[in-house]
């Protein structure tokens, strides 16, 4: 939904209104990115108005870095605040364990996550949480349009793609979202989040919605996130819904036993009532068709066993097994 005239400003208002007496948490995992967290924080100070800048509470999740919060990242007041990982988890794992923090002990207040980097445009904070106040649903940035290169968007077109095809769901947005104050705690004991954050809120049911908004350029240095990670990333998306991807796959299975198995009675008929079989051909026809039948039983009952695994292993719920991976809260 695009957010325009009259409501855009109504919404915008009322941002004002409810920063000025209610903070809104700002969630950001960083991994040895202190400069562009010092860049990002400019950035919001000065893209953003002076009411809505003081209404946000800055949730740093240092996610194992070797360097430290640099002293000047922490407003004075104490509002801000970093949480030190016990060790690095990577980013999906570090905003789960932030939420859940967020949640425990500031409950009924707004959380805004995004990354450090600056590709999530500051400028576009505003526009999140008036979408969320309009909507009262979980809202997430759409991307309408980005500055990677060609290899990348045809790795990502893909990786939607196989998505859909698996989950039977959309999925076009990343991290940077908007959580109404009603919702965190309902988000955190999403266990799903700890493997990918968008991903788990789409199978958790919990309502959301996407805006569009255009992608920025990293403020300094270079992506940690390599070539292997961003794999691993999109296989992590996949994998919440390994219930749904396993059951789709099955079905899938059991198609290529029907049409192999009509496909073998098709050959018997022209084996044994016309004329031309050649020698061997049948033979060979069948055992291939066999052969998919086998391996398509096989990889069924593998699902099978993912499916049954899937439901009655112990799930790790950030609401309530966060306090393991906190070593301490750094205050300005």
């Amino acid at each position: 939904m695009i957010f325009n005239g009259f409501w855009l400003n109504l919404a915008l208002s009322f941002v004002d209104l409810i920063s000025s007496d209610k903070p809104v948490f700002v969630v950001i995992p960083v991994f040895n990115d202190w400069e562009s967290c010092q860049l990002l924080l400019e950035a919001i100070r000065r893209k953003t108005k002076p009411a809505f800048f003081s209404g946000l509470t800055f949730c740093w999740v240092n996610d194992g870095s070797s360097e430290q919060a640099p002293p000047g990242l922490l407003r004075t007041d104490g509002q801000d605040f970093v949480v030190d990982l016990t060790r690095n988890v990577g980013h999906q794992k570090a905003i789960a364990l932030g939420i859940a923090y967020v949640s425990k002990y500031f409950p009924g207040h707004a959380i805004l996550v995004m990354d450090a980097d600056g590709e999530d445009r500051p400028d576009h904070l505003e526009r999140l949480v008036a979408a969320g106040l309009e909507e009262n649903k979980i809202v997430f940035a759409r991307r309408t349009k980005r500055h990677e290169g060609i290899l990348f968007q045809s790795f990502y077109r893909i990786y939607k793609l196989v998505f859909r095809l698996l989950t039977g769901k959309r999925i076009a947005f990343g991290n940077f979202s908007y959580i109404p104050e009603n919702q965190t705690v309902k988000v955190a004991h999403v266990s799903e989040i700890w493997n990918h954050f968008s991903g788990g809120i789409i199978k958790s049911r919990i309502p959301y919605t996407s805006i569009p908004l255009e992608r920025g350029k990293r403020l300094a240095g270079q992506s940690k996130m390599n070539f292997t990670n961003l794999v691993l990333h999109g296989l992590s998306a996949v994998a919440v819904h390994a219930d749904t991807m396993a059951v789709r796959l099955m079905l899938f299975c059991a198609f290529l036993v029907a049409v192999s198995s009509l496909s073998i009675a098709a050959v018997a008929a022209v084996k044994f009532f016309t004329p031309f079989a050649s020698p061997g051909w049948a033979t060979t026809v069948v055992t291939g068709f066999a052969s998919i039948i086998m391996q398509s039983f096989l990889v069924s009952l593998l699902l099978l066993f993912v499916v049954l695994m899937y439901r009655t292993q112990k799930l790790f719920i950030p609401a309530k097994d966060y306090s393991d991976y906190i070593s301490r809260i750094i205050k300005g």
